[in-house]
């Protein structure tokens, strides 16, 4: 039986533009700054143990703001928070290239860490708005385009520093660049409360309580568990990929980075190809099977070493997990009975403190035993997505 959608408006069709300009800046304007470390690092004169605490300071800011951010959304709104949001962000970025101590630079960073995750909760929970306008999924693409303003942003913060582009002009040309697009943006975003495009049924459901019912504290704890899940087979990638391949397979520094390649590149793909696999086949059946083929994917390619077997481990761990995200904080979003953004804003909490937590978590394993018995927590990470998988509904 196919399920026929009415074409969306046009004021859908820009509400869905902007809202993935936002995505792209959101996640070019950190970028830029990552391949600016070393010469921030030699700039303040500090270790690398205490250059690691203070980038420390932003996944800390985000935990200790991320709670805030459905407070923020109800009072400000979805669409100012995430626009506004962007141009506070670019602004906290300049703080970066004039700290005078690493202490001033750790507060700078855990500023940048604070916003950045309310702006990820308004600009997921302004997707969502879009997506019910639409009456099919598009969440996943959006985080998709984030991707690829990551990448975008990589790139401009590499050819700053190759060109050797002073980091104060090289960050101040990304803060006109990506808050004047945060800015245009803001125009085409949908006005109204948050509610607006709910329908009216869901709407009157969830307008007496607004209490979090133990259903609703079991639901959001399996879905922040998926959320970590993702975000320690991403975060696997990126902290230990290449460092798995240069130690345990002896190869060259230029392949061993090719890992984080790898995995970002599946994983960008399966989102933005995953909306159609959803409304095919539901969340619950995509993600499900993207958490077996992760762990399928990743076990393989532990138990017979090899460079390829790893790239190709990576790549499939990365396109198994890429629509888990946005189907956990879809479904959070769509809990009854909480109030606008909160459901999603403890999924995003949870999301963040699995980023913040695998890293030590897989490097104690790491130094107890190896690390590829470490990667293992990818293997573990894909079981625990096919169990708990099935929270989520089929429905589109």
């Amino acid at each position: 039986m196919t399920t026929l959608t009415a074409a969306p408006t046009r004021q859908a069709r820009l509400a869905r533009a902007a809202v993935a300009a936002l995505f792209l800046t959101n996640g070019a304007v950190f970028f830029n700054v990552v391949p600016r470390y070393p010469q921030i690092k030699a700039d303040l004169g500090v270790s690398n143990a205490l250059f690691g605490t203070a980038i420390a300071a932003m996944p800390v800011g985000a935990l200790l703001a991320g709670l805030l951010a459905g407070a923020v959304i109800r009072r400000l709104g979805s669409a100012r928070t995430a626009s506004f949001g962007i141009v506070l962000l670019t602004l906290a970025t300049l703080l970066l290239p004039i700290a005078p101590h690493w202490t001033v630079f750790a507060g700078a960073m855990f500023v940048v860490g604070a916003l950045d995750s309310i702006i990820d909760v308004a600009q997921n929970a302004h997707g969502l708005r879009v997506q019910r306008l639409y009456g099919r999924s598009i969440l996943n693409s959006l985080h998709g385009v984030w991707s690829i303003g990551a990448v975008l942003g990589g790139l401009m913060g590499s050819a700053a520093a190759g060109l050797s582009v002073p980091l104060g002009l090289h960050l101040t040309i990304s803060a006109v660049l990506f808050s004047t697009i945060a800015l245009v943006a803001f125009r085409f975003l949908l006005p109204g409360a948050e509610d607006a495009e709910r329908s009216p049924v869901a709407a009157s459901d969830a307008a007496p309580r607004r209490a979090f019912t133990g259903a609703a504290v079991k639901m959001l704890a399996a879905l922040g568990l998926l959320a970590a899940a993702g975000a320690l087979v991403e975060d696997a990638g990126a902290s230990w990929g290449a460092l798995f391949l240069s130690e345990d397979l002896n190869a060259g520094a230029a392949t061993a980075g090719l890992a984080v390649v790898a995995m970002q590149v599946a994983m960008t793909v399966g989102r933005l190809t995953g909306d159609r696999v959803v409304d095919r086949f539901g969340q619950r059946t995509v993600v499900r099977a993207g958490g077996a083929l992760a762990a399928v994917g990743m076990g393989a390619a532990l138990a017979f070493p090899s460079v390829p077997a790893a790239l190709a481990g990576f790549a499939l761990a990365g396109l198994g997990v890429a629509t888990l995200v946005p189907a956990a904080m879809h479904t959070a979003d769509e809990l009854p009975g909480l109030s606008p953004g909160a459901g999603l804003t403890i999924v995003s909490w949870l999301l963040r403190g699995g980023f913040l937590l695998s890293p030590p978590l897989v490097g104690l394993v790491a130094d107890q035993s190896s690390l590829r018995v470490g990667l293992l927590s990818v293997v573990l990470a894909g079981v625990v997505t096919l169990i708990l998988g099935r929270v989520l509904v089929n429905r589109p």
